[in-house]
């Protein structure tokens, strides 16, 4: 039963980060959505992979081509000149996604015809593109870096215009893969950020959840029941409003109320200590930031494998309960397989008859010269010769 009730509190503790996850993840994704960060870092990393820092050359000349302008509104404005965007950089109304194959199109389309695109370019008959045409053209353009890459792409193609595209396109998406790890770098910073925030405001203190759930145990099967529940749903789709209500509906020592302070201290012995006040809250504070960060679904997977496990535990304890304290010992029964003396018991003896053998047979009487067991005087009573003599008792 202990191994149990340790296996209830790593439940309910997961299913507290599940929530604090849930709730960080989406402040978090209220605050892309009104800076657009995606799409800073996203023209950040153009600028750096079209080595146009300033935003004023063939990065500017992209995101006006009409294959990629179509995909934001207004005009476009280079950001800061950083090695990497900051955690909060606004990306303004920029694009958040550009298809690899969109920017390939467009920037083959760029060194094939130019940057200027105007109504003459639209009445003339303007030459078909080819990869010797675009060959041409590229040598012409003023970015030595980003002339060395298209001819590199044209030049492995051999001849074929679609596995030229390709080639940008492979280029592009290695390119981008650097800018994921910046945003994903930044957005493990930004959520740390924000659960610290959460986890103070809310007073989520795991080691007191933890020292409270060891010490109730109707709460304790309450949050794991919840658990359950949300372990249940396939789908493992909890808003913001539904991870607040659920973790103000367990009745945990959350918040700053004067119930929850004194359902939860850390030391009751001695309140005012240092471990008290500063040094443990501090602890459970950022032992909960920390878990936060690792999101909802990290935490939804363990939480599974967690399940398993006590599954596995509960019903070898509840076979353990269910069983007989006093078991008595069957009484074992002894077949004899020597053939049993005359007068015996039938060779079948158990604990009784091996301690008290049956008592010796009675001598013959007089006059019997063949023991029977009668132990009396035998007599022919047939009186005819040619039958066997007969003495009584047993032939």
């Amino acid at each position: 039963m202990f191994g149990s009730n340790i296996l209830e509190i790593a439940i309910g503790i997961i299913f507290v980060f599940i929530l604090v996850s849930t709730i960080c993840t989406a402040i978090r994704e209220g605050i892309e959505a009104k800076l657009k960060t995606r799409a800073a870092y996203l023209e950040q990393g153009i600028r750096q992979l079209l080595h146009d820092t300033n935003g004023t050359g063939l990065a500017k000349a992209l995101y006006e081509h009409p294959l990629i302008y179509g995909l934001f509104n207004g005009g476009y404005t280079a950001g800061k000149q950083n090695k990497s965007p900051d955690l909060l950089a606004k990306g303004s109304n920029l694009p958040s996604y550009i298809p690899s194959k969109t920017f390939a199109a467009a920037l083959m389309d760029i060194a094939a015809q130019g940057v200027s695109t105007n109504a003459t370019d639209a009445t003339t008959g303007t030459p078909v593109i080819t990869l010797a045409s675009v060959r041409k053209n590229v040598t012409e353009m003023q970015n030595p870096e980003i002339r060395r890459v298209l001819l590199y792409a044209i030049d492995t193609a051999k001849g074929d215009l679609n596995k030229a595209q390709a080639n940008i396109e492979d280029w592009y998406n290695s390119g981008m893969d650097r800018v994921s790890g910046w945003y994903k770098r930044s957005t493990q910073w930004v959520i740390l950020w924000i659960a610290l925030v959460v986890t103070i405001t809310l007073n989520v203190n795991t080691i007191k959840v933890v020292k409270y759930l060891a010490k109730n145990d109707t709460q304790r099967k309450m949050l794991v029941a919840s658990a359950e529940s949300a372990a249940k749903d396939t789908s493992k789709n909890i808003g913001y409003q539904a991870a607040q209500t659920q973790l103000d509906a367990q009745n945990l020592p959350i918040g700053w109320d004067n119930d929850c302070l004194t359902s939860a201290k850390m030391d009751p012995g001695a309140p005012n200590s240092f471990w008290n006040t500063f040094m443990g809250p501090l602890l459970g504070w950022l032992i909960t930031a920390f878990a936060a960060t690792l999101g909802a679904p990290f935490w939804f997977d363990m939480l599974n494998k967690v399940m398993v496990v006590r599954s596995t535990i509960k019903p070898n304890e509840k076979s353990g309960e269910g069983a007989p304290k006093d078991s008595q010992t069957p009484q074992v029964i002894t077949i004899n397989t020597t053939p049993p003396p005359t007068g015996g018991n039938g060779g079948v003896t158990d604990g009784a008859a091996d301690q008290n053998p049956p008592p010796p047979p009675d001598p013959p009487a007089p006059g019997d010269t063949e023991p029977d067991g009668c132990g009396v005087t035998t007599t022919d009573l047939t009186g005819d010769p040619d039958l066997p003599e007969s003495k009584g008792g047993m032939i």
